[in-house]
């Protein structure tokens, strides 16, 4: 009678309890990770945007966990993130995971000290979680691993996150009670709907001017470029062999400089940048040709700019460049550069402010569309960034909804919707989440892959 008393009190029933948990749960982290099954993960993720096995709990902490779940809730993305043990079965993982969660997204796995993702194409195209797994793969530990693609992931995916993020408790939560409460007490006041999408705006609003102070910065170089090349001409429309031809170029060049300057001035929104950088590109144009009519050589052709910095001004030729893991292509290039990779050197690339450093434009990421295609629009411009982590985030659906649309091939994405985020089941692209562990990021597993998920390693 003593020991049933004691175990009726709450502190003796809790020790009862943790005793009975300790008497089933398995001994070691391989058998924990056996123990938890992919419907068990997908559970989870459908209720949290992380999830920690048991038997990995030594590499992310609970309070690291957490931290990262509400990073990936306040950016409202559909970043899934799972850390599991090093034995945990790996064939088909991405996969299976996919099909039992449901959910159109952004998977990445932490499995011992191995690290890859995979995503539905429409929220993140294959070459852009191939080259973000890319960058990480020199962290070792957890954290540092998952926060830096967490953040390098938020930054270029689309969609949103999942409603059942919200909706759900995740362990420890807000008691659901109290949520119906909150949402009874909203919708009484008719708010609760304004209140989400006006926190939406706001957010999407604040990324839109961070993109713009970040492109304002370059395209001011650009604008102050082409007003030192007007400087530096010296020509005078009343000077002597002077005539209606080279006067009516140089008004072109003047006025697309004040053009730019202006239109600079009143963009709101990244996508405003792309008449400032074309109008540059149609001074350039002018004053090119203005060149050939003084110096009495036949007028150029109008080309695209050098591709490597279109402060270099028109193009004069076509040249093979590679870039780095990617596939060749045909680039327009400056004089100058076309002798530089003549004689086996590397071009001179413009370089610009990332989250990651100084990066060439087509490596900075996805706010750099709309001035690349001021300089290379229309249908050139899908050529040119092809395999780039630029061109793989201008040719994911979401791009045209946050920086514009009407680059080309690219296509035009922005009525369609995005469906990051939504529920789908099992009707997703299985060649989205196919191939070895390893191979979703590159060669940095030494090799093997196919559709056997433990490849690679």
């Amino acid at each position: 009678m003593k020991a049933v008393a004691w175990t009726r009190s709450l502190p003796g029933l809790l020790l009862a309890l943790a005793l009975a948990a300790l008497t089933v749960l398995p001994a070691g982290p391989s058998q924990a990770s056996a123990a938890t099954s992919v419907s068990t993960i997908a559970e989870a993720l459908r209720k949290s945007p992380v999830y920690v096995d048991p038997g990995a709990s030594g590499q992310l902490s609970t309070t690291d966990a957490a931290a990262l779940a509400r990073e990936i809730r306040d950016a409202d993305k559909p970043l899934f993130v799972a850390v599991l043990p090093a034995g945990y079965p790996t064939q088909n993982l991405f996969q299976n995971l996919r099909t039992a969660t449901g959910v159109t997204g952004l998977y990445a796995i932490r499995l011992g000290d191995r690290f890859d993702a995979r995503a539905d194409s429409s929220v993140l195209p294959r070459t852009a979680v191939q080259n973000l797994v890319t960058s990480v793969q020199s962290d070792k530990d957890a954290k540092t691993q998952l926060t830096d693609f967490a953040g390098r992931a938020l930054a270029n995916m689309g969609g949103s996150a999942p409603a059942s993020w919200s909706s759900g408790s995740s362990g420890g939560g807000v008691p659901a009670a109290a949520l119906i409460t909150v949402g009874a007490l909203l919708v009484a006041g008719g708010g609760g709907a304004y209140a989400l999408a006006r926190r939406s705006r706001r957010r999407r609003a604040e990324e839109q001017r961070a993109a713009l102070e970040r492109l304002r910065v370059v395209v001011d170089e650009d604008i102050t470029a082409f007003g030192e090349e007007l400087d530096r001409l010296d020509f005078h429309p009343a000077e002597a062999g002077a005539d209606d031809a080279m006067r009516a170029d140089y008004e072109r060049a003047l006025d697309a400089y004040e053009q730019a300057k202006s239109a600079m001035a009143a963009a709101q929104k990244p996508e405003d940048v792309r008449p400032v950088t074309q109008a540059l590109e149609d001074g350039r144009f002018s004053l090119a040709q203005l060149a050939a009519r003084r110096e009495g050589r036949p007028l150029p052709e109008r080309r695209p700019p050098c591709f490597f910095d279109p402060r270099h001004g028109p193009s004069v030729t076509d040249a093979t460049w590679t870039p780095p893991g990617g596939a060749p292509r045909e680039v327009p290039v400056c004089a100058a550069d076309a002798t530089r990779l003549a004689d086996g050197r590397d071009p001179v690339i413009r370089e610009v402010d990332s989250d990651y450093g100084r990066r060439p434009y087509w490596d900075a990421g996805p706010a750099y569309g709309p001035w690349a295609g001021g300089y290379f629009g229309g249908g050139l411009l899908p050529g040119l960034l092809v395999g780039t982590l630029l061109g793989s985030m201008m040719a994911a659906p979401s791009y045209a909804a946050d920086y514009g649309a009407g680059y080309g091939d690219f296509g035009d994405y922005g009525s369609g919707g995005y469906d990051g985020g939504d529920v789908s089941g099992a009707d997703f692209d299985p060649g989205d989440f196919s191939g070895g562990f390893g191979d979703g990021g590159g060669d940095f597993g030494g090799g093997g892959g196919g559709g056997d998920f433990g490849g690679g390693f």
